[in-house]
């Protein structure tokens, strides 16, 4: 048994019972979780229910074929990896499949060994697309999300918060006095400044809730879903005392809170600039306002 597989999850997709049933039976053999279907309509409304890694899809199926459901897919499930079996009097080519946008093709009678190599290296590239994905979200000095990474989640936290009806704060983070305190004591001693915050950010904030990001140079921003605008001020106030609390020379943070409410009659687009560029004046208020302070706009 392959426990590394275990949080795998595998749609088979094929109109065969028997060939649903042993394909079930060899794939959970490996580890995997599986979910069936008998043609691609039945998998396109799994998919709609369940989380899936990945499809291994006959060719020949009524309703919907194979080919069908991989353009399916391809367009609305772009992170799901698709592999096609296909019998050896069917004409579907290697070539057609992979142009189609499936990763890998599989001959029909499956044999056992080639299916466990073919998951496997599936597996072990999404593992590698996964890593370089996150690589290129995280700040390489601070280890919490980057400028990119701020871009992506804010647009689906704003969508997601407008969808399910709850509030989103989002603050933005700027380091009072620091460029004198890099110039007078050094780049090593400021970067050692900017690792705290990003400690500070994780610390104060909640696990698998809020996120924490840097923005570039001494700019940092935390969104903070399903929450208050007094639990939000609460929790960003902790993170201004414990910086103080570092004690990092004259160094303090202006913070600025704004409520992130969708307005439907705006483009997304239009509405994420409005709100970032709320926060932006929001944050240039506290440091106006004497700095090492939080100020909170719904």
């Amino acid at each position: 048994m392959i426990t590394d597989n275990e949080s795998t999850v595998i749609l088979i997709v094929d109109d065969d019972d028997l060939v649903l049933k042993t394909l079930n039976v060899l794939i959970s053999a490996l580890g995997y979780q599986c979910l069936l279907a008998g043609d691609g309509l039945e998998a396109v409304e799994v998919l709609k229910e369940k989380r899936c890694d990945l499809i291994l899809t006959d060719v020949l199926m009524p309703n919907m074929d194979g080919l069908e459901l991989l353009a399916y897919v391809s367009e609305n499930f772009p992170k799901i990896d698709v592999i096609v079996a296909t019998g050896f009097s069917e004409r579907a080519s290697y070539a057609d499949v992979i142009k189609a946008g499936a990763i890998d093709f599989i001959k029909k009678p499956i044999d056992q060994a080639e299916l466990e190599a073919k998951l496997a290296r599936a597996m072990r590239e999404r593992k590698m697309v996964s890593e370089l994905e996150q690589l290129s979200l995280s700040d390489s000095l601070t280890s919490i999300y980057n400028r990119r990474a701020f871009d992506k989640y804010f647009v689906h936290e704003v969508e997601r918060a407008f969808r399910q009806d709850y509030q989103l704060f989002l603050a933005i983070l700027d380091i009072d006095n620091f460029k004198e305190y890099n110039d007078k004591l050094g780049h090593p001693e400021g970067d050692k400044v900017l690792v705290s915050l990003g400690e500070i950010l994780v610390e104060c904030t909640r696990q698998n809730v809020d996120m924490a990001f840097r923005l570039g140079g001494d700019e940092f921003a935390v969104l903070l879903p399903q929450t208050s605008a007094n639990q939000a001020t609460e929790i960003v106030q902790r993170i201004l005392l414990r910086f103080i609390e570092a004690n990092y020379g004259k160094t303090t943070l202006s913070i600025g809170i704004v409520s992130c409410d969708r307005n439907p009659e705006l483009e997304l687009e239009v509405d994420i600039v409005r709100m970032k560029a709320r926060a932006d004046k929001t944050m240039y208020e506290a440091k106006s306002n004497g700095k090492s302070c939080v100020i909170c706009r719904l």
